[in-house]
Parts: structure tokens; sequence; C-alpha cells
């Protein structure tokens, strides 16, 4: 399994599988969800309406991972996870830890060779972003995968400081 970073838009990212950090309704936001859903086009849209009207009526559970079409994006899938929002009273570490172990899960199942992951929960759910590439980078590193190409598509200097750090 190789791990890089690069800093850049996650859209444009030619990989089997982009992650989108998504909020639990599935319907699209701000930050990476709203950009994944509005590069990708409505196919996305309409994938997770049919998700929320099957399995997933109350939306997808923080630390969880499910996938659907890419529609317009270069890649074939994109899987949906939703981070936790930072707390500073209440540890969420393994939430956040779940978003990458679970959606690496999702791309073995799909038969993915290559990921591209965004920093989950450091945009607006404000998690702090050296914490955040910490658990990022060690949960992809101690995650059994068959997945041979992972990255992190960070979109700003910032967090893509500290996930040069964290990669050592």
């Amino acid at each position: 399994m190789g791990i890089s970073i690069s800093r850049g838009d996650i859209t444009l990212q030619h990989v089997d599988a982009i992650v989108n950090a998504a909020n639990s309704s599935l319907m699209g936001g701000g930050g990476v969800d709203g950009a994944i859903h509005r590069a990708g086009g409505p196919a996305i849209l309409d994938a997770c309406r049919d998700l929320r009207a099957s399995q997933y009526g109350k939306g997808l559970p923080t630390g969880q991972a499910v996938a659907t079409t890419a529609g317009r994006l270069r890649a074939r899938w994109v899987i949906h996870t939703v981070g936790p929002v930072y707390s500073e009273t209440e540890d969420r570490s393994a939430l956040l830890a779940s978003c990458y172990r679970e959606s690496l899960r999702v791309a073995d199942e799909l038969g993915a060779a290559s990921v591209a992951f965004p920093a989950v929960s450091a945009g607006v759910y404000r998690w702090p972003v050296e914490s955040a590439a910490r658990i990022a980078v060690a949960t992809v590193r101690e995650t059994a995968t068959e997945v041979a190409d992972i990255r992190f598509v960070l979109f700003n200097d910032e967090v893509y400081t500290a996930f040069e750090r964290a990669l050592g």
C-alpha cells in the first residue's frame, strides 16, 4: 500500500474512489461535500436519495461509510463517510478513525485499487488539523486493505503541512 499527499481539488483525482466528507443527510452540503456533489452532478444526489429511501432513512451514522456512483467525476465511485464534529469535552477520535477504516472496507468491497481521501472533519466540523492528520495517517497505516494507492488530497497549506508531519 502506498500513501501519498497532495494539495489540490479532490474532485479532479483520477482514482477508483473518492471519499466524501459527507453530512449524515447524504444530501450535499458545504466544503468537500458540496464540491463533490457539484462536480459529480445529479447522479450522486439521486443515488444518495435512493440510500435514504432504503437503508439510511435516518441518515448515515457518524463513522460509517457507503458508496454511490461518482457521476461526472473521474472516479468510479464516491464513498460517503460522516465525520464527527470536534468536541473539547468528549473524545470522538474513535469515530474519526472509523471513517477511514470503514471507507477502506467499502473500497475493498468495491474492488477499488486507488482511493483519494480529504481531511475528514478538519473543515467545517472544526477538528484540529494536527490531530486529524495523525488519526487519519495512523488509521490508514494500521488498516488491512487491498487498496494499493491511498491519497490524501488536502485543501490548503496548513492541512497539507499537518499531513506531511503525520506521514513523517
